[in-house]
């Protein structure tokens, strides 16, 4: 097992966590790492994965960082948007339930993979002057949100709803989300695990077939999101090198080192 991925057995039900301190950022060796953890619990078997992150973090989404240490390698930045892809429709294309076990903040890819699970249970912060956050803020670090994940939101909270969020790169507290619907249940962090274990246990006792099937054919629409004809992935990271872009991505850079 990846020392960046812990799991851990609950009946039929594999709990999967991001361990990459200090935000499970997303670089190429942890998507690599829970692309792998993900196939080998498919291959055993599993009925139901719940996807975790650590106390107060999800996922603080790409690590933006490593990403801009790759300079101008097109390829080594295209191989790393492609294995954050390879999560994202791995868990839209998954045979069996996923839940995505908010345990913190969210941004960006964070968000992207809350969004290609079933279900999605958040914390709510013990502070509620700093609340968890989630959303998709791409724009507001020079990014576009590409159509495939513009549509996974949309299936979510509905068109216009997303359109304001995303246009603004928004990010919302907890409590918003799950009044929007973005989130489907909330709950304190030390219950957001049990929470997404209880959930994926009351979808399980009904008769299975028929239960993956109806899911099967209800989720085709986060498969398609996510084909590559609509994600347009080569276009995507051309645009990384844009001027506005770099100034905006070293902009964030220097906000996370202070």
């Amino acid at each position: 097992m990846s020392p960046l991925i812990e799991t851990q057995e609950i009946g039929a039900i594999r709990c999967i966590r991001l361990a990459r301190p200090p935000v499970n950022a997303l670089d190429a060796d942890l998507c690599r790492a829970l692309i792998a953890t993900l196939e080998t619990a498919f291959s055993d078997g599993v009925h139901g994965v719940v996807l975790a992150g650590s106390p107060k973090i999800f996922s603080g989404g790409l690590d933006v960082p490593y990403l801009m240490s790759l300079g101008d390698d097109r390829r080594a930045v295209l191989e790393c948007w492609q294995a954050f892809f390879g999560v994202a429709r791995l868990l839209a294309g998954s045979r069996v339930p996923v839940v995505a076990a908010l345990t913190g903040h969210a941004p960006a890819g964070g968000c992207v993979l809350a969004l290609c699970c079933d279900y999605r249970v958040m914390a709510r912060s013990v502070d509620p002057a700093k609340p968890f956050a989630i959303g998709l803020n791409e724009t507001q670090v020079g990014l576009v949100v590409p159509e495939g994940i513009q549509r996974l939101m949309r299936r979510v909270i509905g068109d216009h709803r997303a359109e304001r969020l995303m246009v603004a790169g928004d990010m919302i507290s907890a409590e918003q989300a799950h009044a929007i619907g973005l989130v489907d249940e909330l709950t304190d962090v030390d219950d957001v695990i049990p929470r997404a274990v209880a959930w994926l246990e009351a979808l399980l006792k009904l008769p299975r077939q028929p239960m993956l099937a109806t899911r099967g054919l209800s989720r085709q629409a986060v498969v398609d999101a996510l084909s590559p004809d609509v994600v347009r992935l080569e276009t995507f990271v051309d645009a990384w090198w844009e001027p506005e872009t770099q100034t905006a991505l070293r902009a964030l850079i220097a906000k996370l080192k202070k």
